[in-house]
């Protein structure tokens, strides 16, 4: 029976070190780090995560602002507040909440934000230079999955890792981030031929595709590390994630469960790239 990775436990333990470096910049600066928030329309569910990232940026000594607009806020209003905040020189990270309404450009908005306070990691120069193995803000979901896997104690040099899942979010990042630590990466997705027998070959396991149960316990190598960054509702309406939990932990040595694996560490690894990008923008 494989192990579990609790991601509650991790990300209150990288939400410490965040507030110990936060203190640090405020003891050498005077003033907090500081991340801002847009938040375009009322999105129920947006509207949460916003609220648990302005909790936790609170508790771990992190200043900021949420700025609210409207569902009928233009494209442009949007960018001319990113332009504000870029310049801003008491603003390290500049965060936009996604999904933004349909006729807002995600591209264009993710071009705008300055790459220093990109603490989402998606800016094309951020990307560049994670898959160039040059230091930057890496997207905060696949370095809370990395810094899972640095838990379990698992050497990721010469293993091999699939990637299920190859959005730009998570799956194309967590595939360098792997990479740059000397695994042998596979990047598959819905429409890889003979998928199972892909996955039965690898020691790590990552499942961002977003089908509910979709890998099943039979395609586990005994002994694999499984990563679920899925989150979905099952037939019956429950929580689960993209692996079929109880059947994979049967052959994992190491598993992350649905919720309390990766969710947590999204947050964390935000504060933590704040941080990051507060103190590179004053050295």
């Amino acid at each position: 029976m494989a192990n579990i990775i609790d991601g509650k436990v991790i990300a209150a333990q990288v939400r410490n070190e965040v507030a110990l470096d936060a203190a640090r910049f405020l003891a050498a600066t005077g003033r907090k780090p500081g991340l801002h928030v847009i938040l375009v329309g009322d999105d129920p569910a947006s509207a949460v995560y916003v609220r648990n990232k302005e909790l936790a940026a609170e508790k771990s000594g992190i200043w900021g602002a949420v700025h609210r607009l409207p569902h009928d806020a233009s494209e442009r209003a949007v960018l001319d507040l990113v332009e504000q905040l870029n310049q801003d020189h008491l603003v390290d990270g500049i965060l936009v909440q996604f999904p933004v309404p349909a006729h807002i450009s995600q591209g264009k908005i993710v071009a705008t934000i300055s790459p220093d306070k990109d603490v989402d990691g998606l800016h094309a120069e951020n990307v560049g230079r994670l898959w160039s193995g040059l230091p930057g803000l890496v997207s905060c979901t696949p370095a809370g999955c990395m810094r899972l896997l640095e838990t379990t104690g698992v050497a990721l040099e010469g293993k091999r890792a699939i990637v299920i899942g190859r959005s730009n979010l998570v799956g194309k990042p967590i595939a360098a981030l792997l990479l740059n630590q000397s695994a042998t990466v596979t990047l598959a997705h819905s429409r890889t031929v003979d998928l199972p027998a892909r996955v039965r070959e690898a020691d790590v396991v990552i499942a961002a595709v977003g089908r509910a149960k979709m890998v099943r316990g039979d395609w586990i190598k005994p002994g694999a590390v499984v990563i679920d960054v899925g989150m979905n509702r099952d037939d019956a309406g429950n929580l689960c994630g993209d692996v079929d939990y109880a059947a994979c932990a049967e052959q994992a040595s190491f598993i992350t469960p649905v919720p309390g694996g990766v969710g947590p560490m999204t947050i964390a690894m935000l504060l933590k790239n704040t941080v990051q990008a507060a103190f590179a923008r004053t050295t």
